[in-house]
């Protein structure tokens, strides 16, 4: 291992293999092109990096040639390394010794300044391939895009999946029916970490409650100098609590009101675009499924990681209609779907979602049915949007039921077998 490389307390065998990104990535291996993963803090970019290290061995490449340093940490501060210059000298120098192609990974680049004159140095000047990881959207905004001169290519890194979670709780020796490991996925969520503790409760809150804290003071407060930090956390709870729920200025007028706060809306917009920026939240326009344009009213908020809403306001399972949503919503994010609220009349559509030429519509619901009866007006309910959507494309209800209620070209299926369906079979 290069002298530069952070080491782990597990090595590359004890993780999983995270496919679904790693085939994304692979066509842009060993290319003249910045490969930068994004996404919220804790949610396992650094171990992508390492995955990609691994693949690179496998295909013949020297360890020698690796360097990775992480600027999250103090070792690169000991190091002299903090400044873009003295990061480029070293990695200079090192690439001088390899007496070839390097292979360069920088993690938590935004951590550094003037990163993005370091990366250009790094692939115009150097024979470099290179990686980059960051935890702040903003890090491609403006100058900084300008700067790689459109040279990059982004990837969106999400906390696991329910497959993923069962996979690493597995690969920790853990294994649960499907029911019982998605009763966990759905109270602690998907940060990777969370599966190596599986069934000590009070640790795992913890630990999401530190990211939490960490994202707050760190990527969010301490970026953007907010002086008022309570003020802030009540706006985070507010949100968490109304998780899927129609979002408004109005709404969030009422709750300040009542409060007793005099934020001005232009600080509230802020505030939520920091959040947005740090990658806890994730907003959801809303469309109209008939006149197929974007209203501008009534989108809906949800959280990057439902686990973090667990560790902040609670009651994952008293809201499981609001967790389920935010469940289905992040996983065809994670298959990169762009996904909207649906409105056809008076009525809702959860999510539509399109990719290249395709769409598909769902409908979640929590149960449908008692063990002794179908509730018959909730099913008429759930199914009566969908019906009024006059196209072909598929459309799904969704619930936690464990039979098949599909009827009239609309599919009806459990959670679970719906976030373990491979992509091809949406």
């Amino acid at each position: 291992m290069n002298r530069m490389e952070k080491t782990d307390p597990l090595d590359s065998s004890g993780y999983i293999k995270r496919e679904l990104y790693i085939r994304k990535i692979r066509p842009f291996m060993n290319r003249e092109i910045i490969k930068i993963l994004t996404g919220i803090r804790r949610c396992g970019k650094s171990v992508l990096l390492k995955l990609i290290q691994e693949e690179l061995r496998e295909q013949g490449i020297d360890r020698s040639r690796i360097i990775a340093m992480n600027f999250d940490t103090f070792e690169n501060e000991n190091a002299g390394n903090r400044t873009a210059e003295s990061c480029y000298r070293e990695i200079k120098k090192q690439a001088q010794a390899a007496g070839g192609r390097i292979y360069l990974f920088l993690d938590e680049i935004q951590e550094l300044e003037g990163w993005e004159k370091l990366a250009n140095s790094c692939l115009t000047e150097l024979n470099a391939d290179l990686y980059l990881s960051g935890s702040n959207a903003k890090m491609l905004s403006g100058e900084y895009s300008s700067a790689l001169s459109g040279r990059y290519v982004l990837f969106r890194i999400y906390p696991f999946s329910f497959d993923e979670a069962a996979s690493a709780l597995s690969k920790a020796g853990t294994s649960l029916p499907p029911p019982e490991m998605f009763d966990r996925y759905l109270v602690y969520g998907g940060m990777p970490f969370v599966y190596q503790l599986p069934f000590d409760d009070i640790a795992i809150k913890q630990y999401l409650g530190d990211i939490a804290d960490a994202i707050i003071l760190k990527d969010i407060s301490a970026r953007y100098r907010i002086r008022d930090i309570g003020e802030l956390k009540r706006l985070i709870l507010f949100l968490c609590a109304n998780t899927g729920c129609p979002f408004s200025a109005q709404s969030i007028r009422k709750y300040l009101k009542n409060e007793k706060r005099n934020l001005s809306w232009e600080t509230v917009n802020n505030y939520i675009e920091y959040c947005k920026n740090a990658f806890l939240l994730l907003p959801a326009p809303q469309e109209d499924a008939a006149g197929k344009k974007i209203l501008k009213t009534n989108g809906k908020i949800y959280l990057t990681d439902h686990g973090i809403r667990e560790a902040l306001f609670g009651h994952n399972q008293r809201d499981i209609q609001q967790v389920l949503e935010n469940i289905v919503y992040l996983e065809l994010l994670r298959r990169d779907y762009t996904v909207t609220i649906g409105r056809i009349g008076d009525r809702e559509i959860d999510f539509i979602a399109k990719k290249n030429n395709e769409k598909i519509y769902l409908q979640v619901s929590y149960l449908l049915a008692s063990p002794e009866t179908v509730d018959r007006e909730l099913v008429d309910r759930e199914f009566a949007s969908l019906a009024m959507v006059q196209d072909n494309y598929p459309k799904y209800v969704l619930s936690l039921d464990e039979f098949d209620l599909s009827r009239n070209g609309i599919r009806h299926l459990n959670i679970r077998d719906f976030l373990s369906l491979p992509p091809e079979r949406l």
